[in-house]
């Protein structure tokens, strides 16, 4: 008789290396958005990865890295919470990309959980040879100094490679254990803050440099219309907080088109989740320096707690 297995996973790494892609893949749904810049990832979002045998709940944390700004520590706070007692720790290293001391520092905090079994993913594996690949699968094993890993496995989220046998490598690490959620479970985050996830990787999409760090959303109003077909409605109003009035003006674009294709993108991705039709309402707000104001830090939901 087989044992079943759960049990949390905590992915971690430093910003940019694949690790919200590599969690949706993992799960078989979109649960994290994704995004070219840096930090995207500003939760630690739970993903549910279930299978016959075993159920792993995946934290995918925001990446790990020097903090410039009262948000970055918060975020660093995320991260290193998630680390706190959970039965297994993913640590995402790019294939096409050297180890950095951020790598280093990474390590050296994991190592801080003696408990937690280890596993080294190298991801982006579809962007090299099998050459470099080598060379840097070496270099990863030598990075453990004070423990050693329990599983290195070159994986390619994008391409889908290796994924399965990550998942399987994960369920046979966990502890005996029950199902922490029912089996149809893919997530546990609500629906606001989902949707307040979509909207904001619509308007990260093609963003300039300076825009990424400065986008929050929040949902002003959310209400479900009388229902008169077979379809739900959902009258959803929502503020973009950007920092700077330039930033507002790059995000409105002109004439307001840039906002009303970031609305158009968002509401397909809505729909899709709520599996109803939405009326999506978008407005920009300048909540000046956000990201530095321990208050406003707190009202747009980045509290210490």
């Amino acid at each position: 008789m087989n044992i079943f297995r759960s049990g949390f996973v905590a992915i971690v790494g430093r910003p940019n290396v694949g690790k919200s892609t590599l969690v949706n893949a993992l799960v078989g749904s979109k649960i994290a958005i994704t995004s070219p810049h840096p930090n995207t990832t500003r939760k630690a979002i739970r993903g549910i990865v279930n299978a016959t045998d075993f159920q792993a709940i995946l934290v995918d944390t925001p990446g790990i890295h020097k903090p410039k700004t009262l948000l970055g520590n918060r975020l660093n706070m995320v991260a290193g919470q998630s680390l706190d007692s959970v039965d297994v720790i993913v640590l995402c290293l790019p294939a096409d990309e050297e180890s950095r001391a951020g790598d280093e520092f990474i390590i050296q905090e994991i190592s801080k959980h003696p408990r937690a079994k280890k596993i080294a993913v190298i991801t982006k594996t579809d962007l090299v040879g099998k050459g470099d690949l080598a060379v840097r699968l070496s270099g990863i094993v030598a990075l453990a100094k004070d423990f050693s890993w329990d599983e290195i496995i070159p994986v390619s989220a994008a391409i889908h490679d290796q994924v399965e046998l990550l998942r399987d490598l994960i369920g046979r690490l966990l502890p005996p254990g029950p199902e922490f959620y029912p089996s149809t479970t893919v997530s546990d985050q609500g629906s606001e803050q989902w949707i307040c996830e979509l909207i904001r990787e619509a308007a990260l999409r093609d963003a300039r440099e300076e825009l990424p760090h400065s986008i929050t959303v929040t949902i002003d109003e959310m209400s479900e219309r009388p229902q008169k077909g077979p379809q739900k409605f959902y009258d959803i109003h929502a503020t973009i907080h950007v920092e700077r009035d330039t930033q507002r003006a790059i995000l409105l674009g002109h004439q307001g088109e840039r906002l009303k294709d970031v609305g158009i993108r968002a509401r397909v991705d809505i729909e899709r989740i709520l599996n109803s039709r939405v009326y999506l309402g978008l407005h920009i707000k300048v909540s000046k320096d956000w990201q530095r104001d321990p208050k406003l830090l707190e009202k747009l939901g980045f509290g210490e707690n």
